[in-house]
């Protein structure tokens, strides 16, 4: 099964001049090591391929069952220079948190809208 990111975690996010950062939080600590494997730099760059990352660095956290996200020159040169409305924070975690991801079977009773 598919679903969006968003049934298997939550998101932060934070900025800093052209720097966003988005921290994923995973609901349940057995979901933690499928987002390992499937939210990968690579990913997460090519989900945010539109706005033209200079870098994407993951941090792993796995006593907290989260990683963090650092992407570089994802904010039209930062919140007081640019002309986007939303185009920080909360705006680009929900872009983030719609990415498909596998889920296996033995870990969709885990899902958050599961019942």
């Amino acid at each position: 099964m598919t679903v969006p990111l968003y049934r298997l975690a939550h998101g932060r996010t934070g900025d800093k001049g052209n720097r966003s950062n988005i921290s994923v939080i995973a609901y349940r600590k057995e979901l933690y090591p499928l987002l390992e494997a499937e939210l990968t730099e690579h990913v997460v760059a090519a989900v945010f391929a539109e706005r033209g990352p200079q870098a994407v660095t993951r941090y792993l956290l796995p006593k907290l069952g989260a990683m963090n996200f650092v992407l570089d020159g994802v904010l039209d040169g930062g919140v007081n220079d640019s002309l986007n409305l939303d185009s920080h924070g909360k705006a680009l975690a929900f872009l983030l948190l719609q990415t498909p991801v596998a889920v296996p079977v033995h870990l969709q009773s885990l899902l958050a809208g599961s019942e």
